[in-house]
């Protein structure tokens, strides 16, 4: 009985003698969505793009999902991402375009955009992972998935977020 799948009832035929005939394309049924682990209680469908390898192996990759990686790295890896791209928008389209001052404005924005983006994360650290005590935190020291684990990864993010947005500061300066 351990590890026994339960499985839904059948729904009875429907009758074929009073069923119109269909064409023969029809006949061919193409099973590309379904249910996850064939279960329609999980909320979620079996795709040929949820399921393939290519998408599995992009997303394993990604600093939130990968494993053994510490809080502090994951979190400047995602924040050097959005600081150097955040950057480009505010520098480039802001209403200052035109004038002198279109760079440091745009770091400016930048760094006020992390700020508040790390403010976000920090807030949601506090709210969804609660104290824990002493004796369990050590176990969970690599998760970031935990109350001092999402903190390391907030101030990684700002580091990481400041670092990037600097960093596109220099290079658009210089290159101009």
């Amino acid at each position: 009985m351990k590890g026994s799948v339960v499985q839904p009832k059948k729904l009875p035929s429907v009758d074929k003698q009073n069923q119109e005939e269909r064409p023969s394309f029809f006949k061919q049924q193409l099973d590309l969505i379904s249910p996850f682990k064939e279960d329609p209680f999980l909320a979620h469908l079996t795709t040929p793009i949820t399921s393939s390898r290519a998408v599995k192996s992009y997303l394993g990759n990604l600093p939130a999902y990968k494993v053994g990686m510490p809080p502090l790295l994951r979190g400047m890896n995602i924040g050097l991402a959005h600081g150097y791209f955040i950057f480009g928008p505010f520098a480039k389209l802001g209403p200052l375009r035109e004038t002198e001052a279109t760079n440091f404005v745009g770091f400016v924005s930048t760094i006020s955009v992390i700020l508040l983006l790390t403010a976000g994360i920090l807030i949601y650290g506090y709210v969804t992972f609660k104290k824990q005590p002493p004796e369990s935190i050590k176990e969970k020291s690599l998760s970031f998935l935990s109350h001092i684990g999402w903190y390391e990864m907030a101030s990684g993010f700002i580091l990481g977020g400041f670092g990037g947005a600097g960093f596109a500061y220099l290079f658009i300066s210089m290159a101009s």
